[in-house]
């Protein structure tokens, strides 16, 4: 029979990730997939409780966390797969490992977001090079727009005027579950998809970023998410 257990958490705050996470461990002997699909746009700096941009807080730190507090039972119960819900907004942009909390510069919504989305891409490849043999895959994706009330609330202009061309939850969604359910995926490891397919992460060079930012990326993020390895 179908059982639903819901565990609260909030992905923008460190603490609270660390307590779902336990919860999760404590009540779930196996573990299979793991989806990484918490997202905020806000329109104005914030900065959560413990003086974290709320973009980079929720969308990167707190899907880093929680991926690594459970990696271990995810390993016990390989098969197993962890599937990150990015944007094709990151095309648009570079990492920048100078400035991941957009204290330097201007803030813009929708360019904040996508540079978080890009980074979530990164952390899946280099979860990828790290669980490599263990049994456990990690793939990032791009739902395409989709008509929720994130969309709306977040982009309520972009909205409006591509409603005609927005896609269902369920269409955005359905890559979401192949990853997660079917046989194609558990071949290949570290790739980023759309619609079923794997595509590009790049489609223009200055986007790319370097060994040292990758690596400045993963040490930013256990630094501010607390998490050790051990």
């Amino acid at each position: 029979s179908e059982q639903l257990a819901v565990v609260h958490g909030d992905m923008s705050d460190m603490a609270s990730v660390r307590a779902a996470a336990a919860h999760v461990l404590a009540t779930e002997p196996a573990l299979h997939v793991l989806v990484n699909n918490a997202g905020v746009l806000p329109t104005t700096r914030q900065e959560t409780a413990a003086g974290i941009e709320l973009a980079f807080a929720t969308n990167v730190l707190g899907p880093f966390l929680l991926t690594n507090l459970l990696l271990e039972r995810l390993r016990e119960s390989a098969p197993s797969r962890v599937i990150t819900v990015s944007s094709g907004g990151m095309y648009s942009r570079r990492l920048d490992p100078d400035d991941l909390q957009t204290e330097h510069r201007e803030y813009d919504g929708p360019a904040v977001y996508a540079r978080t989305k890009r980074a979530e891409v990164i952390l899946t490849e280099l979860w990828a090079d790290r669980l490599r043999g263990t049994g456990v895959v990690a793939h990032a994706m791009h739902p395409g727009w989709a008509r929720t009330a994130g969309v709306a609330e977040s982009l309520p202009t972009f909205n409006r005027v591509m409603q005609p061309l927005l896609r269902t939850p369920e269409e955005g969604a359905d890559t979401i579950v192949w990853l997660g359910a079917a046989a194609e995926p558990a071949e290949s490891t570290g790739r980023f998809w759309h619609d079923r397919r794997a595509r590009p992460t790049h489609r223009v060079p200055w986007t790319k970023e370097t060994p040292e930012d990758r690596a400045r990326l993963w040490a930013a993020c256990a630094e501010l998410s607390g998490w050790t390895e051990g």
